[in-house]
Parts: structure tokens; C-alpha cells; sequence
């Protein structure tokens, strides 16, 4: 999720992004890329591509039926949702501030990574379970709502269900799920409130300055909601001589979840960035250092007019069109726990790859080879890059 939050485009394309969102939001861009280098853009980078009503980068040109669909929902819809939203957020904060309150939180190492994950008793109970209940609430509020669940239960073997000495099934270290959109991350949390990887961000700032970097655990409200959630805070700046780096933090967390039941499990995006949702991108293989199972799960978006994926369409763009979306649709595909061979356990590339092909499988989704690096390189001709013959010629791997 971070990498949505970072700046997506290189250095020499600032004074690009920092006006990008200027356009009005029922206008087409007027310095669109030219149809052929679209079509070959997209080719390229399939994964990224939006096919909604709304066109790359939410920009495209509008019917009048659904400027007037967006006309009338930006000014009942919208305002409704806002207020609903806001007042759920400010209400959880207040009750992890309450449950929070003559407790300090769990710091590590230099980086003084701060999180509640260790309280017990019912001002867990109390985090927890209004969590999942006020995630869900949200969800509704933004118009999801029926939420479309299916369990593939385990294959049926001698073995299955029982760990290597024979005993009962095992805890899972961690959710490994497909990113589609920073929604993915409320459902979680409705569904298993687990822990998430949160890292720093950058604002947008004006051309010709640096950008400024925050923290998630410094943000207004989120932030000490994330440290109850007991995230990771990974900052990739940090010099300090104990910094165990993501996939040192990850491991040991995935490793406690596993073994401590009362441990609050992880939730990993392996992909490291946001698709369409139709694709599946390389994983990375920080969430199978520690030897653990995993449960997969599988996030679906279906809809008709507004594609609820945030794949090449702003941050403010995308809340925009999703508030004034009268209903939106998500599919969960839940597989049963993943126990790894001892050879998994030994190669962690190729217990990650294993994992991706039976969620494509499972998912009808798309393996692509492509990531973060060309993810960045399409949003930067979508912005009007003037190195375009470059930027479709660069290497695929």
C-alpha cells in the first residue's frame, strides 16, 4: 500500500504530478497520450490498466447520463458518506484512545516503532471487536453492502489438517491476499483484524521542492488506530545499526503470530502495489522467511461503471468516484491454510511462487511479470512523459 502513497512519478516529472489532480473531474486530460502509444502502453502494462466507464487516470470522457448520475451523487451521496465516514473514524480513535489510556506502547529498536499489540484483557477485546464491527460499518457506508464469501475447503488427504508430528492444524502466521485497492485493507480488518506492513509515505509538494515524508503512525486519527492494529512501521530511510528492515520485521512477527495464538496474525500484500485486479504480480518473499502457513485469500471487484481498483487513478480522484458510486460489489475468495513442504520451508522463493500459482489458479487471475518499477514508468507516460519512446522500450523483467 505504501508505494500508492509515495510519488509515483521520477524527480524530473515533479512539477507533472503536482498539478495532475488541477484537472476538472469530468474532463478528459488534455495532453492524453496519442491512441497508438496508448494502445501499446497498455499491452505493456496490462496489470495497471483501468477499464471502466472512467477511462486511464479516471480522466476519460463521460457520457451525459453518468455526468449526471456523478452530478447528482456528488451532491446527496458524497455528503452523506462523508460524515458517516468521518464520524466512524473519530469514534474509533476515541475508543483506542480510551483503551489506550495509562498503558505504554511496545517500542523497538531506534526506530522507535510504537504499537498497542500487546495489551490484553477486554481492552483488546474491546479494540478488537468494535474494529472489525466499525470496519464493516464503513464499509457499508461506502456502498458495499453484501459482501460475496466463499471457502475452498482443504484438499482431502491422509494428512491434511495435521501439522509434522501429527497433532491438530496449525495457527497461520499470516493472510497472504492480492492488492486491489487500499479497501482491501477495511475488509481485512472487519473480517480477522490482523497486522499490517505500514511504511512512509510523501506528500505532494510544489515543483522544484523536495517531497515531505511522513510516517502512517504519525497521521492524525490513523495513526493510533495503526499502532492498535499493531503495525509494522518500516521506514526505508533509517540508519540505524539495529534496523532489521521489512523482511527481518515481517519474519519475526509472521514466526510470533504462528506460534502465540494470541498474537495478533499479519496481513501481507506480497505484491508490494496495487492492480486492476485482474492480474497477479511476482511475490516478494518476506512473507515466507518464517516457515509458517499461510492463508490465501483472494479480493474480487466487480462493477459495472466505476472500478473500485486503484491501479492509475489519483488518491482524491478515486475516494471522489467511489463516494458517488450508489453501490459497489467485493468477492472474497478464502483458500484453506497453506502448510509448506520441507523443501517450501527451504526455498522461500519457491514457496511464494507456489502460493501465486494456486491463488491465479484458484482466482482465474492473470500472472504478469511486471511490478512496482513499471508501475511507475506507465503512470509517468499516462503524465506526460516526454521520453514516451523510452518509457515503451524499457526491459521487461
Amino acid at each position: 500500500m505504501e508505494s500508492e502513497l509515495k510519488n509515483l512519478n521520477p524527480t524530473s516529472n515533479a512539477q507533472d504530478v503536482s498539478s495532475k489532480d488541477d484537472r476538472h473531474l469530468l474532463k478528459s486530460d488534455s495532453t492524453v497520450v496519442p491512441p497508438d502509444d496508448l494502445q501499446e502502453l497498455e499491452k505493456k502494462f496490462a496489470a495497471y490498466v483501468r477499464s471502466d466507464a472512467y477511462g486511464p487516470m479516471g480522466c476519460g470522457e463521460l457520457p451525459l447520463k453518468e455526468k449526471l448520475l456523478l452530478t447528482l451523487a456528488l451532491f446527496t451521496l458524497v455528503p452523506i458518506r462523508f460524515v458517516v465516514a468521518f464520524t466512524i473514524l473519530v469514534l474509533y480513535y476515541l475508543i483506542c484512545r480510551v483503551c489506550t489510556l495509562f498503558s505504554a506502547p511496545n517500542r523497538e529498536g531506534e526506530d522507535e516503532q510504537e504499537d498497542y499489540a500487546h495489551i490484553r484483557g477486554w481492552r483488546r477485546v474491546v479494540i478488537v471487536q468494535c474494529g472489525r464491527f466499525l470496519s464493516r460499518a464503513l464499509l457499508f457506508t461506502l456502498g458495499f453492502y453484501w459482501i460475496s464469501e466463499t471457502y475452498r475447503y482443504p484438499f482431502k488427504t491422509e494428512d491434511e489438517g495435521k501439522n509434522e508430528d501429527g497433532g491438530e492444524s496449525e495457527r497461520p502466521g499470516a493472510i497472504i491476499s492480492n492488492h486491489v485497492s487500499y479497501l482491501d485493507i477495511l475488509y481485512h480488518m472487519s473480517a480477522s483484524f490482523p497486522s499490517f506492513v505500514a511504511k512512509v509515505w510523501s506528500l505532494f509538494t510544489p515543483p522544484n521542492r523536495l517531497p515531505l515524508c511522513r510516517s502512517v503512525a504519525k497521521l492524525p486519527l490513523i495513526g493510533l488506530i495503526s499502532k492498535c492494529l499493531g503495525c509494522v512501521f518500516v521506514q526505508r530511510e533509517s540508519r540505524s545499526s539495529d534496523f532489521k528492515g521489512v523482511a527481518g520485521v515481517v519474519t519475526e512477527r509472521v514466526r510470533g503470530a504462528h506460534l502465540n495464538k494470541s498474537a495478533p496474525m499479519m496481513m501481507l500484500f506480497p505484491e508490494g502495489t496495487t492492480t486492476n485486479g485482474g492480474f497477479l504480480l511476482p511475490f516478494k518473499t518476506g512473507a515466507f522467511l518464517a516457515k509458517a502457513p499461510v492463508l490465501p485469500v483472494i479480493l474480487r471487484y466487480p462493477f459495472k461503471r466505476f472500478s473500485p481498483a486503484w491501479d492509475s487513478i489519483s488518491g482524491v480522484r478515486h475516494v471522489i468516484f467511489l463516494f458517488c458510486q450508489f453501490v459497489n460489489h467485493v468477492e472474497v475468495t478464502r483458500l484453506p491454510i497453506y502448510y509448506p513442504s520441507q523443501q517450501e520451508k527451504d526455498d522461500p522463493k519457491l514457496y511464494a511462487n507456489n502460493i501465486r500459482k494456486l491463488m491465479a489458479r484458484e482466482g482465474n487471475l492473470i500472472l504478469s511479470d511486471i511490478g512496482l518499477a513499471e508501475k511507475r514508468i506507465y503512470h509517468a507516460a499516462l503524465n506526460g512523459n516526454n521520453s514516451l519512446p523510452s518509457v515503451l522500450h524499457q526491459k521487461d523483467d
